[in-house]
């Protein structure tokens, strides 16, 4: 098959509040042969991420907002089958931020070989193996300073990233990690399967009270992919000197209305606790390391993963809507 046929879903209106059907729109677009120094890739999988519904805004961030009328763009992998660039030839599988289409065709300089690792599918490129994993890997090292003994907290457990942060901090030595998650299911996927050594339905009853009841002698790491009322049960539980990564803050991406801060911030004061934000963007220096100790992990068969799979490209906007809404467990992914 020739491959010149690509869908691709655009943004066709900025979200108010929740993303609707309407917001976007599906195109079909036809490729002539690659020009030269051009690849054209058939995607096996593409990402969606709750980072995604912020670019869907125009409000000023750490990245540039999606264009009306554009493509998009976010994590896919997929496999070269034309090309006009040595560097790529076909058969090559390939990373890239081209996002949710089928085919995409592109400069070669776009993309990124991504050697296939024998026993392990190339979706986890898209997250354990990948910037889901290197995400979690840096606000615990970078950020957090995680230390042997940590008692952790993380919110949106039983998230991609969140499923990343529970196995990685006690493989670096965490003494006790906890976590949140929205569904009775979850919560017993994460002390079963993660190695969460406790964890609560945060729907259950008040944040504050279950982390309480859950880490009776405090938290001393907090990696926050919620915000909102964990964020302050979180330092409502902070022994002194703690520190909080603060990494997503889903319980505000939808909202339409100016959501309260915390009220209880002078605990930052009365316990000497450091609060930063990051993005991983900024911290691709910890790749190698990261790569290097996740790829032993999996060999050593000491990371379990989920991976949610909805199929086909025509999909994509329900896989997306899903995964807000706490759909998944672990990564979502659309598989073409």
């Amino acid at each position: 098959m020739s491959h010149d046929m690509s869908t691709q879903i655009q943004l066709a209106r900025r979200p108010k509040g929740w993303p609707v059907h309407e917001d976007f729109a599906t195109v079909t677009v036809e490729y002539a042969d690659p020009a030269p120094g051009e690849v054209r890739v058939v995607n096996e999988f593409v990402s969606v991420d709750p980072y995604m519904r912020g670019r869907m805004s125009d409000a000023r961030s750490y990245v540039a907002p999606y264009e009306i009328g554009g493509v998009i763009a976010g994590g896919a992998i997929g496999r070269v089958v034309a090309s006009a660039a040595e560097q790529l030839p076909v058969g090559t599988v390939v990373l890239h931020q081209h996002g949710w289409t089928d085919v995409i065709q592109a400069d070669a300089s776009k993309f990124r070989a991504a050697p296939e690792v024998t026993g392990l599918p190339n979706s986890l490129r898209l997250h354990m193996l990948g910037m889901t994993g290197l995400t979690a890997y840096v606000g615990l090292t970078a950020i957090a300073g995680l230390r042997e003994g940590d008692t952790v907290f993380v919110s949106g457990a039983a998230g991609a990233v969140g499923t990343a942060v529970g196995q990685i901090a006690k493989l670096l030595g965490a003494g006790r990690v906890i976590g949140s998650a929205g569904t009775a299911e979850k919560v017993a996927l994460l002390t079963e399967k993660y190695g969460y050594d406790a964890a609560f339905n945060y729907k259950d009853g008040l944040v504050r009270t279950q982390l309480a009841e859950a880490a009776p002698a405090g938290v001393d790491v907090f990696f926050d992919n919620v915000g909102g009322d964990h964020l302050e049960a979180a330092l409502a539980s902070m022994n002194r000197g703690g520190r909080l990564a603060l990494c997503g803050a889903i319980a505000a991406y939808n909202a339409t209305e100016r959501q309260a801060g915390p009220s209880n911030m002078s605990k930052m004061i009365t316990e000497s606790l450091t609060m930063q934000g990051f993005t991983v963007g900024e911290h691709w220096d910890k790749a190698p390391a990261f790569t290097e100790l996740m790829t032993g992990w999996f060999m050593d068969g000491k990371i379990a993963y989920d991976e949610t799979i909805v199929d086909g490209i025509d999909n994509t906007i329900d896989a997306f809507l899903a995964m807000m809404q706490g759909a998944n467990t672990g990564k979502m992914l659309v598989r073409i």
